[in-house]
């Protein structure tokens, strides 16, 4: 993962390639959608990005990020070498993790103005709000999702409001459940109710409508372009099934038996319980304080959704 540093004079540099395994520093990242004169990873290579108009974006993200105390910043659309496949790849699968870890998402949206005004003198940019390109792309679904700190902006970088403050009109416009906009967890939502959400919206690589998938559903699949929508979404569907075939083999349950329940929730602590047992009975100061006289402890014990087995008190 690369990202955008800037210096103490206000230029902008790109970081070295930083492996997963390294700690990130805090970091801004954008959402927007793509139009003409987009920077490219090679323009800021060759020095040549400051003369394409999509660098405005990218002053912006530097600035707003700055102002909240961030020194770097992630753009799509030059910090990926798209020209390095293996890379692509390892972006494409990524992209979620990096929109959720982000400390805050900006959300530049080019077509909303805070400059048209009503007869009363009021700001129009509701209604832009709700016709915004920005929901019909599919990339972006994930881009709302994932960060727990999405801000809005006008064309003339004034902020709107946040995924908080806006949710309302977030929810009417993409039909995503509230829930969801608040941060519950996704496999709280049904595989085909995630799906609904991606329906209405457009790629301009039809495999990628398909791709952007990868985080709603916690996925990690090969990118092919040129296999076409159908076929993704069969490998899609595919890998999910298979993850939850593999997960309730895993956690079997059954409410017959809550013995069974409580080995699942051990496997799935890492043997917490048991761990804490140990604790109980082989620390030596815990023994030394409970026979004092003036301590006491009442244990109850019972295993999950089983009900209490007995209790003993010292």
């Amino acid at each position: 993962m690369r990202l955008l540093e800037r210096d103490d004079t206000g230029g902008v540099r790109l970081t070295e390639d930083l492996p997963s395994n390294n700690k990130i520093p805090p970091y801004a990242i954008l959402s927007h959608t793509w139009g003409d004169g987009e920077v490219l990873f090679r323009d800021l290579m060759d020095g040549t990005g400051k003369n394409k108009a999509g660098y405005a974006k990218i002053q912006f993200c530097r600035d707003q990020a700055w102002r909240d105390g961030l020194r770097f910043f992630w753009v799509d659309t030059c910090c990926i070498d798209k020209s390095d496949s293996a890379e692509l790849q390892h972006a494409l699968n990524s992209m979620f993790r990096w929109y959720r870890d982000a400390a805050k998402c900006y959300v530049y949206l080019a077509d909303v103005s805070t400059c048209k005004r009503d007869a009363d003198g009021n700001s129009k940019w509701g209604l832009d709000f709700r016709k915004c390109k920005w929901f019909t792309r599919g990339w972006t679904l994930q881009e709302l999702i994932a960060p727990s700190i999405v801000e809005f902006f006008s064309r003339e970088r004034e902020r709107l409001g946040d995924k908080k403050s806006l949710e309302k009109e977030i929810h009417d416009r993409t039909g995503i459940p509230l829930r969801a906009l608040q941060g519950n967890p996704l496999s709280d939502f049904s595989v085909d109710e995630r799906k609904a959400w991606i329906e209405k919206r457009e790629t301009k690589y039809e495999e990628d409508k398909v791709y952007s998938l990868f985080g709603i559903f916690d996925v990690h699949i090969p990118v092919v372009y040129g296999e076409g929508k159908e076929k993704a979404f069969d490998r899609l569907q595919e890998k999910i099934d298979k993850n939850s075939h593999r997960l309730a083999k895993l956690w079997p349950t059954d409410p017959r038996d809550p013995h069974h329940e409580k080995e699942r929730i051990e496997l799935a602590k890492g043997g917490l319980l048991a761990d804490a047992y140990r604790w109980v009975f082989d620390n030596p100061d815990f023994n030394q304080w409970r026979h004092l006289p003036e301590s006491r402890l009442l244990w109850v014990k019972g295993d999950p959704a089983g009900g209490a087995d007995y209790c003993r008190g010292w």
